[in-house]
């Protein structure tokens, strides 16, 4: 995106404080997302901005597709893709993965969550977007099971037309959609505190979700 995705998280109540002290303000230098598109059967996962277009792959680690019931999904790792094959039915699907960036002065340790649908409402990833009612256009952002609000969410489609989006006093964020074509709404989140994983301690810990779907030519 053109603009920072950057935000902070809060409470929506007393019984949050916990977990939305774990997420701050994101960095400015975020500027790539995964997300997911749909090209006929097959579901598209693809990383960089949905305006200036895809990135090279290279660097993820373990990436995953699956359902909400966690069946996960074959996928094929090609240069600028990650091709999943869809099931029949059709059903909302998931994309996480993560990636280690060595080139910045403090290693960055980045998680990525990518979702495509907006017919389920329960988060099933740390970080994840959805909507309050089946195919809605008004959405919480729930981590680690708990709502939380953000400061904005960032919205982008296929068509270039871009907003971004404040909470009301309930935390939710709703969106027209007065244009068919793909749309995606993007967060990233700062994890407070360092997190060791194999063994290797990272000071800069990111979250990134986005919720992709389209809205009907």
């Amino acid at each position: 995106m053109t603009f920072l995705s950057s935000f902070r998280l809060r409470p929506l109540s007393r019984t949050l404080s916990l977990a939305a002290a774990l997420l701050s303000l994101a960095g400015a230098s975020q500027a790539q997302y995964l997300w997911l598109q749909r090209e006929g059967p097959v579901v598209e996962a693809r990383m960089g901005d949905l305006g200036k277009g895809s990135q090279p792959l290279a660097g993820l680690l373990a990436p995953r597709a699956f359902l909400a019931d966690g069946k996960d999904l074959p996928l094929a790792a090609e240069a600028e893709r990650l091709a999943i094959s869809a099931p029949a039915t059709p059903a909302d699907l998931r994309v996480v993965t993560s990636r280690v960036d060595a080139a910045a002065a403090t290693p960055v340790l980045h998680y990525y969550q990518a979702k495509l649908g907006r017919a389920e409402t329960k988060a099933v990833s740390d970080l994840e977007l959805v909507p309050t009612e089946p195919d809605g256009n008004t959405f919480k952002l729930v981590w680690k099971g708990n709502t939380v609000a953000a400061s904005q969410v960032n919205v982008d489609t296929s068509d270039g037309w871009r907003r971004v989006l404040k909470p009301s006093k309930d935390g939710t964020v709703t969106l027209g959609t007065p244009f068919p074509g793909l749309y995606l709404l993007e967060v990233t989140a700062r994890v407070n505190g360092a997190v060791t994983v194999d063994g290797r301690k990272y000071e800069d810990v990111r979250h990134t979700a986005t919720l992709s779907f389209e809205v009907a030519r």
